[in-house]
């Protein structure tokens, strides 16, 4: 007898073997409050670009919103409950930008690309949620002379590199505010896309998606501020035959000034089980 998908149960391919498990579904169906975990620290930096630049990666409905300040922000995360205490790391590039549909009006960063070097939460974010999640190795920091170096790349070929240095630290009462509700939509932004099997021009999904920003079991340990580089290097097809696009545009995007580098130590999160549609 062929087996019936059961309603109000979260699945993914393969759905053969039942219900898929997750950071939104635990394996007796349990959602995971996410207060004492993830353990994260956070290293980024950010810049001015060119604002057409910026106005040309987003779907319509989206505008720079403010400066054209772009953050680089790779991401080390350890003890993560839906993993069984696994962890692993993200690089994400993102810029503010708001957004105007037909409905909704949202404000916020919008994730143009998520690295991350471990598969099931690529599947799981990319699915579930939206967001933009491809694979990349992110070796852990290197810390020399006062200067932390982390790199990301793509099976042996080098695309990014970062560092910081001048780090001070910065006092618990100087830390940024937690997020505010101002009754206006608020969070991170992304634009989910899915091809249409044989249709491979037409979409099965495309629509804006919004992470809201309020995230109460985060707590911030501690934070460091001072300066820093990075650094996108060209690639050939042959070096990211797949990712090669993705990497020159980053490349290509003007430095006019750097803005400053954080390092951060955070612990807690949530499931993102309030990820909606904005339309």
């Amino acid at each position: 007898m062929a087996y019936v998908l059961k309603k109000n149960v979260m699945y993914m391919m393969p759905t053969h073997f039942g219900p898929m498990y997750g950071p939104r579904q635990g394996k007796d169906g349990e959602k995971f409050a996410c207060r004492d975990n993830p353990k994260s620290i956070q290293y980024a930096v950010s810049f001015v670009t060119d604002r057409e630049q910026l106005e040309a990666l987003l779907p319509e409905e989206f505008e720079v919103e403010g400066e054209p300040v772009v953050t680089v922000a790779q991401n080390y995360m350890t003890e993560i409950e839906w993993l069984a205490g696994r962890g692993y790391n993200t690089l994400g590039v993102t810029f503010p930008v708001v957004f105007q549909g037909k409905r909704d009006r949202a404000i916020g960063p919008f994730l143009l690309v998520l690295w991350e070097n471990l598969a099931d939460p690529i599947l799981t974010g990319r699915e579930q949620l939206g967001y933009s999640k491809i694979y990349c190795e992110l070796p852990e920091p290197l810390v020399c002379r006062g200067a932390t170096h982390v790199s990301a790349n793509w099976l042996g070929f080098r695309f990014m590199d970062m560092t910081l240095s001048n780090m001070q630290e910065v006092l618990p009462d100087d830390f940024p505010p937690r997020p505010q509700s101002s009754g206006t939509l608020a969070g991170t932004l992304h634009y989910k896309y899915i091809p249409k099997t044989g249709d491979w021009g037409d979409p099965d999904a495309a629509y804006a998606t919004l992470t809201p920003e309020e995230t109460p079991n985060r707590v911030v340990k501690a934070m460091w501020r001072g300066e820093g580089t990075v650094r996108f290097h060209h690639a050939r097809w042959e070096d990211l035959p797949t990712q090669f696009m993705i990497v020159n545009a980053l490349h290509d995007l003007q430095i006019k000034e750097y803005r400053g580098a954080t390092i951060t130590q955070a612990v807690g999160g949530k499931d993102i089980s309030d990820q909606c549609i904005v339309q």
